[in-house]
């Protein structure tokens, strides 16, 4: 059963996208033999526009998401990995945190929209993988 983290990108995609994009996303949300794991900061990167915006069917689908997913809670863990992560891999703040709760929730995938030759490719974490692919 594959452990799977998903950046908030692929979230939006699920509920935002359209076409075979969106159908990509969906089948992997639908295999029932994945775990999903999450950290706070893809909720907060998620939740609050949606809620703030009153989109309730997609607040619904990130409030079933998240309820179903195991979280990575660590603040402090993951907070001093993805300083560490950063310096070395030339990482963005949110990138980082989300490498290393992935990391740190031993996730066998990390499923991104980023393209390939971003610097989220070079951590040494985690393998990205696009997820349009």
């Amino acid at each position: 059963m594959p452990r799977t983290f998903l950046d908030s990108g692929v979230l939006l995609t699920a509920v935002r996208g359209s076409g075979r994009d969106q159908d990509r996303v969906l089948r992997i949300l639908e295999d029932p033999s994945r775990t999903f794991v999450t950290s706070p900061f893809v909720h907060l990167e998620l939740v609050p526009k949606a809620t703030y915006y009153k989109k309730r069917l997609e607040k619904a689908f990130y409030d079933e998401y998240f309820r179903a997913a195991e979280w990575v809670r660590d603040l402090e863990k993951i907070e001093e990995l993805a300083h560490i992560e950063a310096a070395k891999s030339g990482l963005a703040a949110m990138d980082a945190l989300h490498v290393a709760a992935a990391h740190l929730g031993e996730a066998d995938e990390f499923i991104t929209t980023e393209r390939a030759g971003k610097p989220i490719y070079r951590s040494s974490l985690i393998t990205p993988i696009y997820a349009f692919d």
